[in-house]
């Protein structure tokens, strides 16, 4: 596969995607009893997205500290998080979950949030690095 220099735009996406999903993924696993008391979200709920986002974070963050990327590698970390911010607003319009108004500005909050990253690093991976002169 053909390897590319990252965007600057790109890198620090895929950096701040990284940070961002980790700290919410501690925030859910260690917080889970009184952030899901507090959103009216179950507990397994949040621990469950908590580890699934550790150990996102951990790769996305990696990706983001390489020299060279493939394409696929970042398409993989788009469409992941285009169906993170597509299934969080399908949790609350299926009704499987009853948050009170403060869980759903979270899961509106986040799934916009997850949505803003798949967006600028779309618009990252369209945008060549600088040139070397």
């Amino acid at each position: 596969m053909r390897s590319f220099s990252p965007s600057p735009l790109l890198r620090w996406t895929l950096l701040a995607d990284a940070a961002a999903s980790g700290a919410m993924g501690l925030l859910m696993l260690l917080g889970a009893g009184p952030l899901g008391r507090l959103l009216s979200l179950s507990a397994g709920l949040l621990s469950g997205a908590g580890l699934v986002l550790l150990p996102y974070a951990a790769l996305v963050a990696w990706l983001g500290s390489r020299a060279s990327l493939t394409r696929p590698a970042v398409w993989v970390v788009i469409g992941i998080n285009a169906v993170w911010a597509a299934d969080s607003l399908l949790l609350l319009a299926s009704g499987w979950v009853q948050p009170n108004g403060l869980g759903q500005a979270f899961i509106i909050a986040q799934a916009l949030a997850v949505a803003l990253f798949a967006e600028l690093q779309f618009l990252g991976l369209r945008r060549p690095a600088p040139a070397m002169v």
